[in-house]
C-alpha cells in the first residue's frame, strides 16, 4: 500500500506579485494614493506648514506640531506665567498646549471656524483673546469662548500687543490700530493719523503713557499716549519701504527695524536709525519678524528662515528640518526663555491668506477653469502611465501555474 506523500504547497508568490496584484484591483484614485505614499514612509514636518522651536536662539529647530498637517502657522501667544501655555492660530483653527507643544488640542472647533490670525493671553495667562476673518473672541476663564463686539473694518487682526495697565490690549488689524482697557469687552478706534491699510507690524516700550510703534502704508508711525496723533518715525530709512519693526528685550533694549533688504537700529526710541551689516541675498525680500539675541539675529521672510551670526554682515538660510521652500511668518521670543525661539511657516503666501480674509472667497477662488483642466490632465497622465508600469510588472512577475495548475493532495495521498 502506498503510504501517504508530505503534501504539496503551492508556489509561494513574491512580495512584488501581491503588490502589483492588489494594485490592479485599486480605482485609479486609491493607485495615485498608493504611489505617492509609496515614496515618503512617513511624515515629513518639512513639507508642510506648521510650528518650529529653537532651544539655542536659532541654531537648531524641531517641529513643535509634529503628527499634525498643518497648512499653515498664523499666530502664536505664549502665557506670561507659564511658558509652556501656547495658544497657536492656525489656517484650520486654533489649538492649545499645555505642555510646551507636546499634545495640542483643538480649541472650541464649533465657536471659531476657519482660520485663526493672531491669538494673545492677558497678564495673568488666563483670559484670551483669537481673531478669526470674521469675529474677534474672548475667554474669561480659558475655557468658554464668546464671540465679541468689533468692528468688521478692523479684521483680520494681524497681531495682539498687550499693553502695560492691566486689561490693556492693542490689535494691529486689517484697516488701522484698535484698543481695549478692558481686554476686548469694547473697543476704540486708534487710528488717527495713520494711513489707510492694515498695521502689519506694531510694537511698544513700557512707558506711562505707553509708546507704540507700528508699520502702516510701508513706513514707520509713532505715538506717546493715547491721546496723541501718529507721526512719522523712519528717519534714517528708505521712506515707503519699512517692513516691520521689532523691539529688544529689557526696558533700554533697542528697537530694530527692517526695509528695502537691510536691518536698522534705533537707540533713541526711534528717533533716527542706522543700518546694521549688510544686505540680504536675495533682493526684495519681505520680512516679518525679527529676533535680536546676543549672538544671533533671526529673520522671518517670505523665502523662510535667515540666520547672521555677525551682526547681520552674512546671512544664511536655515535649513534642516525646516521647509525651506516654504514662507516662514511668525516669530516669537519666549520670555521666559530667552533663547528659545518659535516660528511659524505656511504653505499658501501669508500675503494671499490676509487678502482673502479681507475680500472673502477662499482657496479655490484661485483657479480658474484652465487651471483645473491643466490638474485634471495631468492626475490622468500620471494615473494611465502608472497604470502601463504595473502591468509590465505584473507580466514579469507573474508565475503561470502558480495557482491554476496547483492541485491539493486527498487525504489518502493521491491528488484530485
Amino acid at each position: 500500500m502506498r503510504r501517504p506523500g508530505p503534501a504539496r504547497r503551492p508556489p509561494r508568490e513574491s512580495s512584488h506579485a501581491v503588490t502589483i496584484r492588489v494594485a490592479l484591483l485599486l480605482p485609479p484614485a486609491a493607485l495615485l494614493a498608493l504611489l505617492w505614499s509609496g515614496a515618503a514612509g512617513a511624515h515629513d514636518p518639512s513639507a508642510w506648514g506648521g510650528l518650529f522651536r529653537s532651544r539655542d536662539d536659532g541654531a537648531r529647530w524641531l517641529p513643535v506640531t509634529a503628527g499634525r498637517f498643518i497648512g499653515g502657522a498664523l499666530g502664536l501667544a505664549i502665557s506670561p506665567v507659564d511658558p509652556h501655555h501656547l495658544l497657536l492660530g492656525t489656517d484650520s483653527g486654533l489649538l492649545r498646549s499645555r505642555n510646551g507643544g507636546r499634545d495640542w488640542t483643538a480649541e472650541a472647533p464649533g465657536v471659531m471656524v476657519g482660520a485663526v490670525f493672531s491669538a494673545a493671553f492677558d497678564a495673568d495667562g488666563v483670559k484670551a483673546l483669537a481673531a478669526t476673518a470674521d469675529g474677534l473672541f474672548r475667554s474669561e476663564d480659558g475655557v468658554t469662548w464668546r464671540r465679541t463686539s468689533l468692528s468688521r473694518a478692523a479684521l483680520p487682526a494681524r497681531a495682539f500687543l498687550r499693553g502695560g495697565g492691566a486689561g490693556h490690549v492693542y490689535l494691529a488689524g486689517a484697516n488701522g490700530i484698535w484698543r481695549s482697557d478692558d481686554w476686548g469687552a469694547s473697543w476704540a478706534n486708534g487710528s488717527d493719523g495713520l494711513p489707510e491699510g492694515p498695521v502689519v507690524a506694531a510694537s511698544a516700550l513700557p512707558d506711562a503713557p505707553e509708546t507704540l510703534y507700528v508699520v502702516a502704508g510701508r513706513r514707520l508711525w509713532t505715538r506717546n499716549g493715547p491721546a496723541r496723533r501718529w507721526e512719522p518715525s523712519d528717519t534714517g530709512m528708505p521712506e515707503g519701504r519699512v517692513d516691520t519693526v521689532s523691539r529688544g528685550a529689557g526696558a533700554a533694549a533697542p528697537l530694530w527695524a527692517f526695509a528695502a533688504d537691510q536691518l536698522y537700529r534705533s537707540d533713541d526710541r526711534g528717533r533716527r536709525w542706522r543700518p546694521v551689516g549688510g544686505a540680504l541675498p536675495e533682493r526684495n525680500t519681505a520680512v516679518r519678524g525679527i529676533a535680536v539675541g546676543p549672538g544671533s539675529i533671526v529673520l522671518t521672510t517670505d523665502r523662510g528662515l535667515l540666520r547672521s551670526t555677525n551682526d547681520g554682515h552674512t546671512w544664511e538660510l536655515q535649513e534642516g528640518v525646516l521647509p525651506v521652500h516654504l514662507e516662514a511668518g511668525p516669530l516669537v521670543r519666549d520670555p521666559a526663555e530667552p533663547d528659545t525661539l518659535y516660528a511659524g511657516f505656511a504653505l499658501t503666501p501669508y500675503e494671499e491668506m490676509w487678502r482673502m480674509a479681507v475680500e472673502g472667497g477662499s482657496l479655490l477662488d484661485r483657479l480658474d477653469a484652465l487651471s483645473l483642466a491643466g490638474g485634471a490632465a495631468f492626475l490622468l497622465v500620471i494615473a494611465l502611465v502608472a497604470g502601463v508600469t504595473l502591468r509590465r510588472l505584473g507580466r514579469h512577475y507573474r508565475q503561470p501555474g502558480a495557482t491554476a495548475n496547483w492541485r491539493s493532495p486527498r487525504i489518502d495521498g493521491s491528488v484530485r
